[in-house]
């Protein structure tokens, strides 16, 4: 397991590249393109035991790096970051390093990130009217994480930053229960 320090670090690094504005590479594409390396090598066991062995030399793992690269149709960028962590044999870290990644990106472009639980799939509308609230709430510009989670019951929950909002029914049976002293 890698340390939440080199996680960080390599995510840091890559942060400063894209969003520098000489990359001419938008952040989001960045994500897009960094994702689908990972879900090609997570869909084939044969590929995460390739470029997991110390058995297996950094230059095979290189090519088998750049010719995924390539199917893929990634940027310079962003291969040439796979190849970092190719050379420093940290390419098992990489779904760490993208979240850490889309936290950083968040953090220097102004947003704050929510993470919304539903107890059913919202709709788009519904997406939106809650973004509109919770920008209100935090007083800047929020990206948004949807799950769904069906103990919820119905309604839904947010957390923004520290705080929590629940407007799920299941929290407001319990906040009942709670002002009746039912144990």
């Amino acid at each position: 397991m890698t340390s939440v320090a080199v996680v960080n670090r390599y995510a840091n690094a890559l942060v400063d590249v894209v969003v520098s504005g000489r990359s001419g590479m938008e952040p989001a594409k960045a994500i897009g393109q960094l994702r689908a390396f990972d879900e090609a090598v997570q869909s084939s066991a044969d590929l995460r035991i390739v470029l997991a062995s110390p058995a297996v030399s950094i230059a095979r793992k290189r090519l088998v790096v750049r010719r995924i690269g390539e199917a893929l149709g990634l940027e310079r960028i962003i291969l040439n970051f796979l190849l970092v962590l190719t050379d420093h044999r940290r390419q098992t870290a990489l779904p760490e390093m993208i979240d850490a990644f889309e936290i950083l990106v968040d953090e220097r472009l102004g947003f704050l990130r929510a993470e919304v639980k539903s107890a059913l799939e919202l709709t788009p509308q519904q997406r939106g009217l809650l973004s509109e609230e919770l920008e209100k709430l935090a007083g800047q510009q929020v990206r948004l994480r949807f799950e769904t989670d069906p103990a919820l019951i119905g309604g839904v929950t947010a957390k923004l930053g520290s705080k929590v909002y629940d407007g799920s029914v299941r929290g407001q049976l319990e906040s009942l229960r709670q002002h009746l002293n039912i144990g």
